[in-house]
């Protein structure tokens, strides 16, 4: 049988060349966004807070709810569903505001809830499915099976473009 060739990058191609890939004892916080899953390397979480209001910013892209003031920095609150292409969210009172840092930078990413805390094991990490479409691999690392289903693990690097931080 021929072997396929693909150019699309291997998951533990990734993993070895992303530093930023949670290694195997490293925890990870699952969100919601509707009836799905995501998860967040726990070193990247800032804060977690309740739904504040943003105040709008000018001219930002659709998926920036706006600004917020944390304790005297402005921060860009991103509706993470809309930036996914899951569709807009709309904030409730019930919504969470997850503060990560990015590099020298922090953002507010807005959820539905956040879940629980999860370790990763060996093996734990598959590639997410070959949909066709290159966007899957922008934001996602890789897939995972938890006792929820299964939880998207993010990459925080593409989620907030550096000059939506910027304009902030």
């Amino acid at each position: 049988m021929m072997q396929r060739w693909s150019a699309r990058p291997r998951l533990w191609d990734l993993v070895l060349s992303m530093p930023s890939l949670p290694h195997p004892g490293s925890k990870l916080v699952t969100v919601a966004l509707g009836d799905q899953f995501f998860c967040l390397d726990i070193m990247s979480v800032r804060e977690i807070r309740g739904w504040t209001t943003s105040t709008p910013l000018a001219h930002a892209p659709e998926y920036v709810l706006g600004m917020i003031n944390l304790r005297g920095t402005i921060l860009p609150v991103v509706d993470l569903a809309a930036r996914l292409g899951l569709g807009k969210s709309e904030p409730t009172a019930s919504s969470v505001v997850v503060v990560v840092q990015l590099d020298d930078r922090q953002a507010g990413l807005m959820v539905d809830a956040v879940c629980d805390i999860v370790t990763v094991g060996e093996n734990m990490l598959q590639e997410p499915p070959d949909v066709g479409g290159g966007n899957v691999l922008d934001f996602i690392y890789g897939v995972m099976s938890t006792d929820e289903g299964i939880v998207s693990l993010l990459k925080l690097d593409n989620l907030l473009p550096e000059e939506v931080a910027c304009a902030a």
